[in-house]
C-alpha cells in the first residue's frame, strides 16, 4: 500500500527520525518494509538471539495490516469494500472499524478536512495512480470529483456478532492510507508488549511511537525535520515520554502545472490544492493513530484554523509556516511540555 504520497496530505516519509539513536552493540534494530514505505524498531535490554523470531514475527503483521488496509491490492479487505457497488454492510475486523471510527471523529472535528474519501480528488490532480493532468482541472471537473467523495456516506456498525462498514454511495472508495502508518506503528508497540517488551521506539514511515528507555537509560528522542529538502536539518527535538507522533508536511511532494506550484495537499473542502502557508503540522497524541490523524487534518486547515483547533481540542501540536525566505513556528501549550530544546 503507497502509504501517505497518494493521499490528501501526506507525513511525507523520514521528517520523524530517532535523534539519539541506541548504542549499536547494546541495542536490538530491525528493519524493513512494508505498505510502500520502511518500518524500523530499536529494542533495549533484549538479547540478540532473539532478532531472527522478532523480524518474522514484525513483518508477519505489518503484511497483515497491509492486507487489511492496502489500496494497491485487489484482494486486500478495503480494496474488496470499494470495489462492491452497491449498500448493504460489509463485514470488517474490529481494527479496521476502528481506524475508520477515528477517521470519521477526526474529520468531524475538523469539519471535513481530514477526509478518507478524497481519493477522487487525489486522482484529479495527479497524485493518486493517475499521472499529473496536462492542464488545471476545471470547475466541473472539480464538482464531478467532489461528488464522489464525503464521510457522510460512510458508517461504521458494531454489534455483538462484530462490526460492519456500510456506504450509501456505492462508487464511494475510501482510503485509509493517511493513518496507515499510525496504525501499523501502535501494532508494532502492541506486539513488542505481548513479546514481554517494554523499552522500545517502533515507527512504521512517519509515525513514531516510544515506550520506556532506550539502551544507554535516556529517554528516546525524536527530531522533528525542518521543512527543507536536507534530510538532516533539525528543527526541534521531543522526548515522546511512551506518546506517538506524526508529521504531515506539504513541502516536498508537488508538481508545476500551468505555472504554478501544485502541492499534494488536497483541501477536500474547496477540491483543490492548499496555497496557504502552513508547511508542516506535528502531532503527539496517546497512539501513533491518534497523531497521524490529526496532523492531516490541520494540515489541511492551515495555522490559523490549526492553532485555534489544536487550542480547543487540547492538542499537541507544532506547526511550521512559510514567512518570506524564512519560516516561523508556533506550539500549543500541550506540545511545549514534551520540548526538549528551544527550536533552531
Amino acid at each position: 500500500m503507497k502509504i501517505k504520497r497518494i493521499l490528501l496530505v501526506a507525513s511525507t516519509i523520514g521528517l520523524l527520525s530517532s535523534c539519539d539513536k541506541p548504542d549499536a552493540s547494546r541495542a536490538l534494530v530491525l528493519e524493513g518494509k512494508t505498505m510502500g514505505t520502511v518500518w524500523r524498531v530499536s529494542l533495549a535490554g533484549v538479547d540478540a538471539a532473539r532478532k531472527p523470531a522478532l523480524q518474522q514475527l514484525i513483518q508477519r503483521q505489518l503484511d497483515e495490516d497491509d492486507h487489511q488496509l492496502s489500496t494497491w491490492k485487489n484482494d486486500s479487505v478495503l480494496s474488496q469494500f470499494n470495489a462492491y457497488q452497491g449498500t448493504a454492510p460489509q463485514p470488517v475486523s474490529a481494527d479496521m472499524a476502528d481506524i475508520v471510527t477515528a477517521a470519521l471523529r477526526i474529520g468531524a472535528k475538523t469539519d471535513g478536512a481530514m477526509d478518507i474519501t478524497v481519493g477522487p480528488l487525489v486522482n484529479l490532480w495527479g497524485f493518486g495512480p493517475s499521472k499529473p493532468p496536462v492542464h488545471t482541472p476545471d470547475a466541473r471537473a472539480i464538482a464531478a470529483a467532489k461528488a464522489q467523495t464525503g464521510l457522510q456516506h460512510l458508517r461504521v456498525l458494531q454489534g455483538v456478532n462484530g462490526q460492519w462498514l456500510q456506504k450509501d454511495l456505492p462508487s464511494l472508495y475510501v482510503d485509509l492510507s493517511t493513518m496507515g502508518e499510525g496504525y501499523a506503528t501502535d501494532h508494532l508497540a502492541r506486539l513488542m508488549e505481548q513479546q514481554g517488551i517494554t523499552r522500545y521506539l517502533v515507527s512504521v514511515g512517519g509515525a513514531v511511537l516510544s515506550r520506556g528507555r532506550n539502551a544507554e537509560d535516556q529517554p528516546w528522542r525524536v527530531a522533528i525535520q525542518k521543512p527543507t529538502d536536507r534530510e538532516n536539518a533539525v528543527e526541534a527535538r521531543v522526548d515522546l515520554q511512551g506518546h506517538g507522533i506524526s508529521t504531515s508536511g506539504s513541502y516536498r511532494n508537488y508538481y508545476e502545472l500551468d505555472g504554478k506550484r501544485i502541492s499534494h495537499v488536497i483541501d477536500p473542502v474547496t477540491g483543490r490544492p492548499i496555497e496557504h502557508k502552513l508547511v508542516s503540522a506535528t502531532v503527539i497524541a496517546t497512539t501513533a493513530l491518534e497523531a497521524d490523524g490529526w496532523d492531516t487534518g490541520l494540515m489541511v486547515l492551515g495555522r490559523e484554523r490549526a492553532e485555534k483547533l489544536a487550542l480547543k481540542e487540547h492538542l499537541a501540536v507544532y506547526l511550521i509556516s512559510k514567512e518570506g525566505n524564512g519560516f516561523s513556528h508556533w506550539m500549543s501549550p500541550q506540545f511545549a511540555s514534551f520540548l526538549i530544546d528551544k527550536p533552531h
